[in-house]
């Protein structure tokens, strides 16, 4: 917890201080007062708007209802006036800096916790082992956001409860800052591409950016017999390490830490990159935005020195940044052709998620017309 900055308020006169945890790397806030349940809704989202944390001493449960109060009034809709037509990027810009302001307006209420993961509020469930399954062993009390507690939570009902995977007929189960693999597609297309004719004579193969071993399990069910999963975020690796245990897979899959490629050849080689462009604002969007395209391009760039020869790269990718307007086809066959590759082949499949047919969403014409694909790469 040492490398945790301080959070500084008072409370009665006195000058207090403690751990400050926040998952989106935000540093704690210098305006801190203490509420209670005897403020009203209006007070606690002016504050907030306002830069003021608040720090909660009163009951739990009429924190949780302050914190849905507080939120209804960040999602009221603003009178329509006539403005100008804006274009899809700019929407898409525009909606992610209102996602930013009300993740930072409604992550000003703050719950305490001891040291053992416990909230020291009447009503207060036992979260301990959701904390514990995210946080590890607790070294001392600490603050963080009540939202922050409930994405805590429901990651950990994730983990517990599991995604169900048809292709594997058995359950992958993501911890906490681990992407769940919810988008079903991408998995379809792994389990469902003929694998290259070489892995006859060299059944080895790499799942680059492996998150919960979803891919490189699939891999395994398909015959191939040595697959290196590979991943830099220490959560990432022991959810997969954990994944496969699960499944029996491990003797077929060596989990790795290192930054893209591991050392040797592979026949081949699989990476589902972040598909958007943009920077993140936390680590579980990590797995969604790629800022300056770094992990995509690292793929495209390393994949011909890794590759066995008669070998073939998978780069599953949505082209919804190509209706965003945050990049274009012709720079990624560019970037596909400056690598010393060339598309043997491309499979396609429509999105299924829900957020397809939602015509509320400001993206919703982005998102209709988004199409996942699994390109074929080899060397030229």
């Amino acid at each position: 917890m040492s490398d945790y900055p301080l959070i500084h308020w008072n409370e009665a006169g006195e000058e207090k201080s403690a751990r400050w945890r926040s998952e989106n790397g935000i540093l704690p806030p210098t305006r801190v007062e203490i509420a209670d349940d005897r403020l009203t809704a209006d007070s606690a989202f002016r504050l907030a708007c306002e830069g003021t944390a608040l720090l909660w001493r009163g009951d739990f449960q009429n924190a949780r209802q302050l914190l849905h109060a507080m939120a209804r009034r960040v999602d009221e809709k603003p009178r329509k006036r006539k403005t100008k037509e804006i274009t899809i990027t700019e929407a898409f810009h525009l909606h992610r800096l209102s996602q930013s302001q009300r993740a930072r307006t409604l992550g000003m209420l703050l719950i305490p916790f001891d040291t053992d993961h416990s909230v020291p509020l009447r009503r207060a469930p036992d979260v301990r082992a959701a904390c514990l399954a995210a946080y590890g062993e607790g070294t001392e009390p600490y603050i963080a956001s009540l939202r922050g507690l409930q994405g805590l939570i429901g990651a950990y009902e994730w983990r517990r409860n599991g995604l169900e995977i048809p292709e594997l007929e058995a359950r992958i189960y993501p911890h906490f800052g681990v992407f769940a693999p919810i988008r079903g597609e991408y998995i379809s297309l792994v389990d469902e591409t003929p694998l290259p004719k070489i892995i006859n004579q060299q059944s080895v193969a790499f799942d680059i950016g492996t998150g919960t071993g979803v891919l490189a399990a699939v891999l395994a069910k398909r015959g191939m017999q040595r697959i290196i999963a590979t991943d830099q975020d220490i959560r990432a690796l022991n959810c997969a390490r954990e994944n496969l245990l699960t499944l029996s897979l491990t003797k077929q899959v060596e989990v790795v830490q290192t930054d893209l490629f591991p050392n040797g050849l592979a026949s081949l080689i699989v990476c589902n990159p972040p598909w958007i462009p943009a920077r993140p604002s936390s680590p579980l969007e990590h797995a969604v935005y790629d800022p300056e395209s770094r992990m995509l391009l690292g793929f495209l760039n390393g994949l011909a020195a890794h590759l066995a020869p008669g070998g073939e790269g998978w780069l599953i990718l949505s082209d919804l940044a190509e209706h965003l307007g945050l990049r274009t086809r012709a720079a990624l066959l560019s970037a596909i052709d400056a690598a010393g590759l060339t598309v043997a082949g491309k499979h396609d499949v429509k999105p299924r998620h829900p957020r397809v047919s939602d015509t509320n969403d400001p993206l919703h014409v982005a998102r209709a017309a988004e199409i996942t694909s699994l390109w074929k790469l080899v060397v030229k």
